[in-house]
């Protein structure tokens, strides 16, 4: 089965960098470029991970992952904080809104598709699967 991932990015150069990253290891990848795109996008789509830029304009990441967090619907998406930021702290921060992980800015293009699909594999005992997975 084909892992649905959505990245949620400001930045279109970092998106389209992940985007033919993930695609080019074989994952479906969606892109939302702020939190409202992302809502829309999820009432149609359930995404097996989320890549969240933590710093989007308007509603920022941390505020869409508690909300996606907090509704039944969207709660076993695991979601992954981008952020530029990686200062002392930062990690709780991310941690304590819902986020299951976080990778630091600028992205390593070697590291990120090991670090990905790692996270895929750990993910997958049957208690963890989605509803979509089963």
């Amino acid at each position: 089965m084909e892992k649905i991932v959505l990245i949620v990015d400001d930045n279109p150069v970092n998106m389209k960098l992940i985007r033919v990253l993930l695609a080019g290891e074989g994952y479906d990848v969606r892109t939302a470029a702020d939190a409202q795109e992302a809502l829309q996008i999820l009432q149609e789509l359930h995404p097996h991970l989320i890549l969240m830029d933590i710093q989007l304009p308007g509603m920022d990441g941390l505020e869409l992952t508690r909300i996606l967090k907090s509704d039944p619907l969207t709660r076993d998406i695991k979601i992954i904080g981008l952020t530029a930021y990686a200062m002392k702290g930062d990690e709780e921060r991310i941690i304590a809104a819902g986020c299951d992980g976080y990778v630091p800015k600028p992205i390593d293009t070697r590291t990120l598709p090991t670090l990905i699909a790692e996270y895929f594999r750990k993910n997958q005992s049957p208690e963890k699967q989605t509803e979509y997975e089963r």
